[in-house]
């Protein structure tokens, strides 16, 4: 062990016993087992796996690299310029492995004519020592084959020496590893599991980064933002960047550009400043007019729902009864009716016994689902790696849901077993899509409002077709709408998207769990309710929910840029915006911002298509008189969305003193969950 005060390295994981077989097969040679000391360390920003022979384990001399010949043979030679200028207290301590640690490498040495790589001294030749990061595969042994071993295969194809288990199993190191990095069984040799596999990353609970160190946290971040933004940017900033800069005064600055750099790799193929990439765009200022002010009614009543039914149960007015949604929302009682034709699962036009006899056709679809996965034997199950994996995620999710609501509250509580039941038979639904983290935060509402598992489902899966492309493994759905939203602010205010750029936050990641789940975890469970409802109307236009980030962001820039924010403070305070955000508040700035680029006759064709409005004029470019600072300008027409004659709310909340047309009972109480 090294000297007391001098490691500064934390053990993660260790175990003795673990020998290398180098020369398996000739019992006379001395050095055929190997006994050794394998180690995971973690120090800053970097975890090592160590393994040396036990008389070396004390001398930091002994830390060699790996060299690969073009034939493959590994030598394990000496790591240069590490062994003079050492002194005695240096040697013994893991501060002299780690000072090490940027020093290994993996290089070729020159190839010869049939010489086999020659090794200079005893079993220090064995040491080695790499960085996570390099790590590309685990081969493992099979099982009933006596010691268990493994195999480490690094990223530039060197194979490590075999890792034989006498004293334990290497189970212990493999939950250890995963810790800070995911593996998944190789498709073709299940033996082989590899690092950071694309699919099984994109599922990960992240209810393990919470204790997780900073560097397992930046990793997933690079590889899987879907996880990490989920877990809460404030422990990403603090953890992360703390960690990084140290206790140092001086540096508790702007964190350096390059976290901005692994945060925007983090989606490839993202290209925020995509005015400047060929077939964008440019946009340029533009006088948007004056922004009207906006006001919200109160809740559609059962009253008015009612009388906007027919004999035979059509909803009549379809228009008009989405507009009353849009502009106030819906009386709690209401939902578990309206909710099912604002998401499809029962046409508006359709009549109460059509409406009856889908719901028994969709039970009895639901069912069969549902028996399906019910009837898997746990046999069946450990050889259906897909759905084995669907159903961990989804167990550690549902024992995640938000308790605030008494719906789901208690560990056995029956709300939270449907909920896994739902999102099991939802894998039998879409098998290709599965379970991806995010959807029990999607379903979890759904399921409190209709109170019936069935209906739930098909409620949920309709959902799921708008919101499919969130979830998909390339993740181009949330690419696109990261760079429709950078394009959306910078017509609004390409100041304070300047500013951002200068913070390095032009990419706007720090809104991608806003669009992930559709702002599930910035409001209360009762405030997304309304969001939610407002939003499936579809009005005032396509793509509402990004006027909305750019209602938000709108609302915070005074502070952002008054006080000077950087990088890390900008990721802080909007993750700190979580259930301080005024649902109406946003409504209604987001619908003005709505009715404000409507009535732009000059909107850029980019804008347009983003917010589904129909090119109407498109002006084009006199070469003659060089009239060209229309190029690329849009007229866009007046959705058909009025909002003129609907009882009102103003933005504060206070009642309209003069409503006009539809009024509301003043005996129909709103109706909250509990």
């Amino acid at each position: 062990m090294a000297a007391a005060g001098v490691v500064s390295g934390k053990i993660i994981y260790e175990q003795e016993g673990v020998y290398i077989h180098s020369s398996s097969g000739k019992t006379n040679d001395q050095d055929s087992l190997i006994s050794g000391i394998l180690r995971v360390l973690e120090k800053d920003a970097e975890v090592i796996v160590d393994w040396r022979p036990l008389d070396d384990a004390l001398d930091s001399s002994s830390i060699l690299y790996a060299g690969k010949d073009s034939s493959s043979v590994v030598e394990w030679t000496q790591a240069p310029k590490e062994r003079a200028h050492r002194g005695p207290e240096h040697v013994n301590s893991y501060e002299a492995e780690w000072d090490m640690v940027n020093t290994v490498s993996f290089k070729k040495k020159p190839h010869t004519n049939g010489d086999t790589a020659s090794h200079r001294n005893g079993k220090s030749k064995w040491s080695f020592l790499f960085s996570l990061t390099d790590l590309k595969s685990i081969k493992q042994s099979k099982e009933g084959m006596g010691w268990s071993y493994l195999v480490f295969c690094l990223k530039d194809d060197v194979v490590l020496p075999a890792l034989h288990f006498h004293q334990g199993d290497s189970k212990l190191l493999i939950d250890s590893l995963e810790k800070y990095v995911v593996l998944c069984e190789s498709p073709q040799d299940k033996r082989i599991l590899l690092v950071n596999c694309q699919n099984k990353s994109l599922s990960q609970s992240f209810e393990n980064l919470l204790d997780e160190p900073a560097y397992g946290l930046i990793q997933k971040i690079k590889k899987d933002p879907y996880t990490a933004t989920m877990v809460g940017f404030s422990k990403v900033t603090n953890y992360i960047f703390d960690s990084l800069r140290g206790n140092d005064p001086s540096t508790h600055q702007r964190p350096p550009s390059e976290m901005a750099d692994f945060l925007s790799d983090a989606i490839p193929g993202l290209k925020i400043n995509q005015q400047e990439e060929p077939g964008f765009e440019v946009i340029t200022r533009i006088d948007l007019g004056e922004r009207p002010v906006v006001q919200r009614r109160e809740p559609v009543s059962l009253e008015e729902w009612t009388k906007n039914i027919d004999s035979e149960g059509r909803i009549l007015n379809v228009d008009n009864m989405k507009q009353m949604i849009f502009r106030g929302g819906l009386s709690h009682a209401l939902r578990k009716q309206a909710w099912k034709f604002l998401l499809g699962y029962f046409p508006w036009d359709s009549t109460k016994e059509e409406r009856t006899q889908l719901q028994k056709q969709k039970t009895d679809e639901y069912f069969r689902m549902k028996l399906q996965w019910k009837s898997v034997s746990e046999e069946q199950e450990k050889r259906n790696s897909r759905l084995r994996d669907y159903r961990s995620l989804i167990e550690k999710d549902v024992n995640r849901t938000d308790r605030t609501n008494k719906f789901y509250e208690g560990q056995d509580n029956p709300g939270l077993i449907l909920l896994h039941d739902i999102l099991m038979t939802y894998c039998m639904y879409d098998f290709d899509l599965g379970y991806v983290q995010g959807m029990s935060d999607l379903l979890s509402p759904l399921l409190y409002v209709m109170e019936n598992e069935v209906d739930a489902f098909w409620c949920f899966a309709s959902y799921m077709d708008q919101m499919h492309q969130n979830f998909e493994e390339q993740m181009q759905g949330m690419k696109t709408q990261l760079i429709q939203l950078s394009t959306l602010l910078r017509l609004l205010d390409s100041g304070f998207c300047s500013y951002l750029e200068s913070q390095d936050s032009g990419y706007l990641y720090f809104c991608f769990r806003w669009l992930l789940i559709r702002f599930k975890r910035e409001f209360s469970f009762l405030d997304i309710l309304r969001l939610w409802e407002v939003m499936w109307t579809e009005l005032p236009c396509k793509n509402f929910h990004l006027l909305l980030c750019c209602a938000i962001l709108e609302s915070e820039k005074q502070q952002i840029m008054e006080k000077h924010y950087g990088f890390n403070e900008i990721l802080k305070h909007i993750n700190e915006l979580s259930m301080k955000i005024d649902v109406e508040d946003v409504l209604c700035k987001a619908e003005a911002i709505s009715l404000q680029m409507v009535k732009c006759k000059e909107l850029p064709q980019a804008v347009c298509e983003i917010l589904g409005l129909q090119d109407s004029e498109v002006a084009t470019p006199d070469s003659d008189t060089g009239e060209d600072e229309h190029v690329g300008m849009t007229s866009c027409p007046t959705p058909a969305f009025q909002s003129d004659s609907l009882p009102v709310l103003a933005a504060s909340g206070a009642r309209d003193d003069n409503p006009t047309q539809i009024s509301v009972s003043p005996n129909v109480s709103r109706l909250t969950p509990a």
